[in-house]
């Protein structure tokens, strides 16, 4: 099929489930592609491509003539008609049976099912019940001394003048700090709504031009975080807070968007006149290719600058990054966490014990001084509160009730705990992490430290006379961080299965406070790559004030982020290797010093590909743009090297992903220059990979090029893997994940099938494929063949399909991301053959077949046969009736 592309993209992800046999009897026989059956975004020639046609308007006249001519029937969804970016519609076929036709119509040049992007899922969401404490003392501001925005805040640079689009869940633009009123002469001056509060991505959108947003809320801190006025009752500000927004809603108040609405929204931003747009969302996907990614990119080609979440999938390790982030020249953002969290704190009384921290944003609503009541005095409980309270339990009404972390849901614990009348209810951290909880329902409780606790409970079992009480003001502080400024757990790791650089750069995006809808609470702290992104957006409006807003400068800011940004430690451990920039990019931005460097350098990153098609050659320039001569020192600084498979299996090693002090080596053609102001001077690298290691981890080895002036440094990133691409196991075939070998022909009872079975096809009585994908492939798909087809082909050994003959392609995706290891989150793919139908809609006569399913391996050729990696299922008959 012609240029036909389809991204699986798949959930953002806020857990990871380590590898454990999943039951067969959990999975749903429903074929698991996530795309809108028919509907398809089919790009076109440009008019200014055929000029012949030009008579005919835009090059859909003449694509959708061809069609008809053909007998091809078809629905117009939408229109995209932007000449030299991206012209072409969505359209909705009536026959399946004709995307051959539409894929071979003259003037077509791809064709890309429709697919679903789940909605933004930031992690460790507090929403405050009360935005009336004006007490709280002001936040110090933290993300912005993190990169040294406040340092351009203080020269005056606001990102006045620059126009920033959010594609994102709309905005609530009467929160006082963003405004308080929509249209021109406010922030938030302009935008659209694309699909209304009902849209889910599975119903019609019904747009309209006002893109507020009160049901949600993503959107809405991802503006404050770009934009927020200063002078709010936290002391907060956004990073570009004179900068002009508009808002491109593209999700309802729940659900999910299909990527035609993203690419409306992409375009209109730039007919719109945009300087950049920021979008927090995406899917996992590994590839390039999709078409929001392609949209994307070719908009950062234009000199706009497209900032786009990472993703937050890290806890799957390696090889899996998100889309659109992919984009190739957009600007994908990794999550740093914040070195501080604005937390309360509860009064010890009693007893001499320092205020105990308990994670909230705002103090528990309790004005009375309570004694405690411990559900067990034993601090090794594993289960504490997940079963109902014994009958003996007093009334908790008038107690703060400590519970131990564990074994089941706070929300559990808490309805236990409230069958008995507790109200006010602090839980101690078991060793997970001091974080907000969710805690449903119930306002009146929060999550305190461990060893605070163990503390409270050891007094409540010798009696002790100690009360707490919860100020209503002077009881917040910024609690600091364990893990800030280190990159978030959470946030994605690369390289894209194609080896490019993704993410690019990092930026504050764990334990973020920023606005959130007024009827929501108002403020609200989040955490996710979701937070990171429009703090990149923020930035470059920084830098477009400061260097003007040409599209030399649009195109210079990413090269310009990455050379300037601050290295990221993997560890607070004094010794540990440098975070592997497959998670941390180029590192946590600068913005003061992308904006006032002297020294530019480029290019800012070098792909250095796998050991096939090694670039371990390399040039860069520096120019000093200064005043007076710089002698420059040029070194190399490795970065720990990842174990990106783990050691004796083919899947991908889970987050934090193992790093070893093993190194790539680099020699310069000069370790010294000394360039004259005005000037520049070219140096070259010879790389190589790291040795030692076992290939079969495929190490991600990674680090800087430093190039440096006295304290003024600047660096130029790179990133290889130690192995070859094509060597690496695409499809999963252990029993590993289901305890049975995959892939696996499943009957109608959804166990693998025994022996040669006919299959009604009525109701449930129909075969299912099972399979998983330990990497990405750039060609995955199922054929029917004959049941005496002899060849055997084998995962471990590459068969020949020459003679094999297709009776039909029963399902074919291009750019296939790896599945993760959670069931329930991308953990595997399965055909449901309930109606026995090919691809393309024609059905399937009475007969036995077996399924072929082939994975082409990375970097291997489309056309040739032994670099595919393939299955030949047991036989099985149709039998309709």
């Amino acid at each position: 099929m012609k240029a036909t592309a389809c991204k699986l993209l798949t959930l953002l992800i806020s857990a990871s489930l380590s590898f454990a046999t999943v039951p067969l009897s959990s999975i749903q026989r429903v074929t698991t592609a996530p795309i809108i059956p028919n509907k398809f975004i089919v790009e076109v020639e440009d008019v200014s491509q055929i000029p012949t046609k030009r008579s005919m308007g835009f090059s859909h006249d003449h694509v959708y003539a061809s069609l008809r001519k053909r007998g091809v029937k078809f629905k117009v969804n939408q229109e995209f008609k932007a000449q030299g970016l991206f012209t072409g519609a969505a359209l909705t076929l009536t026959n399946p049976s004709d995307l051959e036709s539409l894929s071979n119509t003259p003037g077509v040049v791809a064709v890309r099912p429709v697919v679903k992007v789940p909605a933004p899922n930031p992690l460790n969401k507090k929403i405050p019940q009360s935005a009336s404490d004006p007490s709280v003392p002001p936040d110090s501001e933290s993300t912005h001394i993190l990169t040294n925005v406040d340092k351009l805040h203080a020269e005056g640079v606001l990102g006045t003048g620059v126009k920033i689009g959010i594609i994102d869940t709309g905005v609530d633009y009467t929160h006082p700090s963003l405004g308080g009123g929509f249209g021109p002469g406010h922030k938030i001056a302009g935008g659209f709504d694309f699909v209304g509060d009902a849209y889910d991505g599975t119903n019609t959108p019904v747009p309209d031009p006002d893109p507020l947003d009160q049901c949600n809320g993503h959107g809405t801190h991802v503006a404050g975080i770009v934009g927020a006025n200063p002078g709010n009752e936290f002391g907060i500000s956004g990073v570009a807070y004179q900068a002009t927004i508009n808002a491109y809603r593209i999700f309802g108040c729940a659900g999910q968007v299909t990527d035609d609405v993203i690419v409306q929204a992409l375009l209109r931003g730039v007919s719109d006149g945009m300087d950049i747009l920021t979008m927090s969302l995406g899917g996992a996907d590994g590839w390039t290719e999709s078409t929001s990614s392609v949209v994307s990119s070719r908009i950062s080609d234009m000199g706009k600058v497209v900032t786009i979440a990472a993703g937050n999938d890290g806890a799957f390790g390696s090889w899996y990054t998100s889309s659109p982030g992919n984009a190739i020249d957009a600007i994908s953002v990794a999550s740093l966490d914040n070195t501080v969290v604005p937390i309360q704190n509860a009064t010890v009384h009693g007893v001499t014990h320092d205020p105990v921290p308990y994670f909230s944003l705002f103090p528990l609503s309790e004005t009375q001084t309570l004694p405690i009541f411990a559900t067990s005095t034993d601090v090794t409980v594993v289960d504490d509160a997940c079963n109902p309270l014994p009958a003996s339990t007093p009334n908790l009404a008038n107690f703060v009730t400590i519970i131990r972390r564990g074994s089941c849901t706070f929300v559990q614990k808490l309805t236990n705990a409230a069958a008995f009348g507790a109200n006010v209810v602090l839980i101690y951290d078991n060793g997970n992490g001091f974080a907000p909880i969710d805690t449903g329902n119930f306002t009146q409780a929060s999550l305190i430290q461990a060893a605070d606790g163990v503390f409270l409970v050891g007094q409540f079992a010798a009696k002790a006379p100690l009360t707490l009480s919860f100020p209503q003001t002077g009881g917040s502080f910024n609690f600091p961080n364990p893990t800030g400024g280190l990159i978030s757990t959470f946030s994605s790791y690369g390289p894209s299965n194609d080896m490019f650089f993704k993410p690019a750069v990092a930026a504050p995006g764990g334990n973020i406070l920023s606005t959130f809808p007024v009827p929501l609470g108002s403020f609200a702290l989040l955490s996710g790559t979701s937070m990171a992104t429009p703090f990149i957006a923020g930035s470059s409006a920084l830098l477009f004030e400061v260097k003007g807003k040409s599209a030399a400068v649009g195109k210079s800011i990413r090269t310009l982020l990455e050379t300037t940004a601050q290295r990221v430690p993997s560890s607070l451990t004094d010794g540990d290797p440098l975070q592997t920039l497959s998670q941390a990019g180029a590192g946590l931005v600068d913005v003061h010093k992308a904006a006032r460097t002297t020294t530019i350098v480029s290019p800012g990153e070098f792909l250095l590909n796998d050991t096939s098609h090694f670039n371990g050659v390399q040039t860069f320039t520096i120019s000093n743009t200064g005043t007076t001569s710089k002698k420059y020192t040029i070194s190399h600084v490795p970065a720990g090297t990842a174990t990106s498979i783990t050691p004796s299996t083919i899947f991908a090693a889970d987050g934090p992903v193992p790093l070893t002090a093993t190194f790539a080596s680099v020699k310069f053609s000069k370790t010294s220059v000394t360039i004259a102001a005005g000037g520049k001077a070219s140096i070259t690298a010879t790389f190589t990979p790291p040795a030692g290691l076992k290939a079969a981890t495929f190490p991600v080895y990674s680090g800087f090029l430093e190039i440096a002036s006295g304290a003024d440094t600047t660096h130029v990133s790179y990133l290889g893997v130690a192995n070859k691409l094509r060597d690496k196991t695409i499809i999963d075939n252990t029993d590993v994940f289901f305890g049975i070998p995959l892939p696996a022909l499943l009957d109608a009872s959804g166990n693998p099938q025994a022996a040669p079975t006919n299959y009604t096809l009525v109701g449930t009585d129909f075969p299912s494929v099972l399979s998983r994908l330990a990497f990405g492939t750039p060609e995955f798909r199922i054929d029917l063949v004959l049941p005496n087809t002899t060849v055997k082909p084998t995962i471990s050994k590459r068969g020949s399909f020459a003679k094999v003959p297709i009776v039909a392609s029963i399902q074919e995706f291009q750019f296939t991301p790896r599945n993760s290891d959670a069931a329930v989150n991308n953990g595997f793919n399965l055909l449901a053959f309930s109606n026995a139908t090919s691809a393309s809609g024609t059905p399937i006569p009475n007969g036995q077949y077996k399924f072929l399913l082939r994975a082409l391996r990375v970097t291997g050729n489309v056309q040739t046969e032994a670099d595919y990696e393939s299955w030949l299922s047991p036989t099985f008959g149709i039998n309709h009736g």
